[in-house]
């Protein structure tokens, strides 16, 4: 089976990025939110319950010192996402057979 890597670095307030990939993103796919696609992890927020909604169905995951870089380390984000230092966006990569850039 081949696995798919979705890299979302676009904020979901000004892109559709975000919008695009949970519609086409395959069961079974992981998601990385990065650099200004990490607002689309923060709970509560305005996209949270797109994502939420395919949280179990694809591995999301967030870069943490993006989110750090954007002043949101002590803000509340989506359950069951998994935050991932450089080393894990590496290893990340590395696991799967393709990744895709949403820009």
């Amino acid at each position: 089976m081949n696995t798919m890597l979705h890299l979302i670095n676009k904020s979901p307030f000004e892109k559709n990025s975000l919008d695009s990939c949970l519609r086409i993103a395959q069961s079974g796919s992981s998601v990385l939110l990065l650099e200004d696609g990490v607002y689309a992890a923060v709970a509560n927020a305005e996209h949270a319950a797109k994502v939420a909604a395919r949280v179990g169905d694809l591995s999301v995951y967030v870069l943490g010192p993006d989110v750090a870089a954007r002043g949101l380390s002590d803000t509340p984000l989506i359950a069951d996402i998994t935050v991932v230092d450089y080393e894990g966006f590496v290893d990340l990569v590395a696991e799967h057979d393709a990744n895709q850039s949403w820009l």
